[in-house]
């Protein structure tokens, strides 16, 4: 499906004598308005993805045991021999250069630079058996920031738009955040532009960092930015007298959130990292996974409903030893201090964290000293939000090549998110064409996993 691109002026004679209402906030309107353009860009994600004039059924979920999800997405294939299923007691092609950490888990261990995870590995799943057959990276991302197998004919809404979808915003705040900005597949697919995540397009591992947009522009007081906004709805009143497109609404939606969010100080200083102790900043870390980590945990108390993020570089094909070792330490560090953060807080038990990977790597250490793309086995991470405390579901085999036991697919692992929210995942949605669509294909829940 092809991207378009936010608040795109349509060529044609027609436009340039009658310019609809989408025409005319492009063209400069919005800046007339005290709002950068970029606002618009934030909060819809993909302002006019392609099938958003469809008309969505009545929303029928229930918020579940997991009111949050943090989804922290590891670009590129993280090897699960050097992270969560270290293969330890196998041929040295096959284990890999690295040690290993014993955790709180009886017999388990992770790999070496895991330690502070290791010892909180008492509250969280590791799922070391899924599996799935898609070995390029683009479409191992639509499967993991999707729960779906990739179609050439359908983008599927990631897992944060379906959220969006189901429940709405809470407290003045997007239902579904960013951070620092959509990535690949985490974004609407058929779903309408209203859906989209609210991307940051700042670190907030930076010393500098500060979301843009949030601010009123200078000049612009309270007073004149409620005008403003009264003139915008005059504007409304009269372009959806001559158009009636369903896309509107969307258009609408984040409109109205935008204005919600930067009228509201309590919804601004939700992404105000700086409110937080420096103690706790450098419990998680003052880098870029620490940043990352602790502002997910503050949206998310705050009202935000899901956060995505990402971190790294895991595209290990040579020198894996010294990748892994530049990377894991910090993410070891942010991630053990988040699951602890949260539990302390009484958060844990409602919110859902995850690390995910788009696929591991191979099973032997390649003639680079590195490893290749390999989706057949690989481990997710997964904790609270009603999983299971110290808890390994499944298993890969003495190599790590394949599942051993209990194998999960990406529909399986999907679908057990979605229940944990509360979604059903065999509900239907109306997508393109007015075809229902599924929200889940065939998977089945985890149960054993489940607390």
């Amino acid at each position: 499906m092809k991207k378009q691109t936010s608040y795109q002026f349509c060529g044609g004679s027609d436009h340039a004598f009658n310019p609809n209402r989408r025409d005319f906030l492009s063209v400069g309107a919005l800046g007339g308005l005290g709002l950068g353009i970029t606002l618009g860009d934030l909060l819809s994600g993909e302002a006019h993805a392609a099938g958003e004039d469809w008309r969505d059924v009545a929303k029928a979920s229930k918020p579940g045991k997991a009111k949050n999800i943090i989804q922290i997405h590891l670009p590129g294939g993280s090897a699960h021999q050097e992270t969560f299923d270290p293969k330890y007691l196998a041929p040295i092609e096959y284990r890999g250069p690295l040690g290993t950490v014993d955790t709180t888990i009886k017999g388990e261990k992770f790999s070496q630079y895991l330690p502070k995870t290791a010892k909180i590995a008492d509250k969280i799943t590791v799922v070391r058996s899924l599996t799935h057959s898609e070995a390029a990276h683009e479409r191992g991302t639509h499967n993991m920031m999707t729960g779906v197998r990739p179609s050439p004919a359908t983008v599927f809404p990631s897992f944060g738009s379906i959220v969006s979808h189901e429940f709405g915003p809470r407290k003045n705040l997007p239902p579904y955040v960013a951070v620092p900005s959509q990535t690949g597949y985490g974004g609407t697919g058929y779903l309408g532009s209203a859906y989209g995540p609210f991307s940051l397009g700042a670190d907030p591992g930076s010393s500098s960092f500060k979301v843009r947009d949030l601010a009123l522009p200078s000049g612009i007081d309270d007073k004149r930015f409620g005008q403003r906004r009264s003139m915008r709805s005059i504007v409304d009143a009269h372009f959806s007298s001559l158009e009636k497109a369903d896309a509107l609404v969307g258009m609408d939606s984040f409109y109205d959130r935008a204005y919600a969010m930067i009228s509201a100080p309590e919804a601004r200083a939700a992404f105000d990292i700086n409110k937080e102790p420096a103690k706790l900043r450098d419990r998680y870390g003052r880098n870029t996974a620490g940043g990352r980590l602790l502002l997910a945990r503050r949206l998310v108390e705050s009202g935000v409903r899901i956060v995505t993020t990402t971190y790294g570089g895991w595209d290990m094909h040579s020198n894996i030893s010294s990748s892994i070792k530049r990377q894991v330490p910090a993410l070891d560090q942010a991630f053990a201090a988040l699951i602890s953060d949260l539990d302390e807080r009484g958060m844990l038990d409602d919110t859902l964290v995850m690390i995910t990977s788009e696929f591991s790597r191979t099973p032997k250490i390649n003639s680079s000293a590195g490893r290749d793309h390999w989706p057949k086995v690989m481990s997710v991470v997964m904790a609270g939000g009603g999983m299971k405390r110290g808890y390994i579901h499944g298993a890969s085999d003495p190599t790590g090549s394949e599942p051993d036991e209990d194998p999960v697919s990406v529909p399986d692992w999907a679908a057990t998110v979605y229940t944990l929210m509360g979604i059903d995942p065999h509900r239907r949605l109306i997508g393109p064409g007015n075809r229902p669509m599924p929200i889940n294909y065939d998977g089945e829940i985890l149960k054993d996993a489940m607390a």
